[in-house]
């Protein structure tokens, strides 16, 4: 019996992110067809792996892209019409458990024009110290006295 990786993806209007999580991932097998389907298969320490999903409209297949990373397989689906979907598969309701939203790359159908305008250059704000609720003022006058 094979497992389901965790995909996740998000989309613009003119293309779909897949992200297939599975490191170390031996003998991916991915297939997309210009209706919608996409399967995935690989082995990770000799379990076997597999998705199969049936997308909610028709992509291009011939200018989709995919890479294989050291922890994950990214598919850059080209969608055969520039419009947003109302969700990722054709299938009403619930989607599979192992479909995921992809935070990192999603952005709201409003903001799609401006998604490129900021850019930071990498920027970590993560080592600003933007003030916040871990200020201590004990600590401070330790410091300074």
């Amino acid at each position: 019996m094979s497992r389901h990786p965790i995909v996740k993806w998000a989309q613009r209007s003119d293309k779909l992110y897949l992200t297939v999580e599975l490191p170390d991932a031996k003998d991916v097998k991915l297939k997309l067809e210009p209706e919608g389907k996409f399967s995935f298969s690989a082995t990770k320490d000799d379990i076997p792996y597999e998705a199969d999903i049936e997308l909610f409209d028709k992509v291009n297949v011939e200018e989709s892209k995919y890479n294989f990373g050291i922890r994950s397989i990214v598919y850059v689906i080209k969608k055969a019409e520039q419009k947003w979907w109302s969700r990722l598969v054709k299938q009403e309701g619930k989607p599979p458990v192992f479909l995921k939203v992809d935070w990192d790359k999603w952005v709201e159908e409003d903001d799609e024009n401006d998604a490129g305008r900021l850019d930071f250059d990498g920027m970590d704000f993560s080592k600003l110290n933007m003030g916040g609720d871990d200020f201590d003022e004990e600590e401070l006058k330790d410091e300074e006295g």
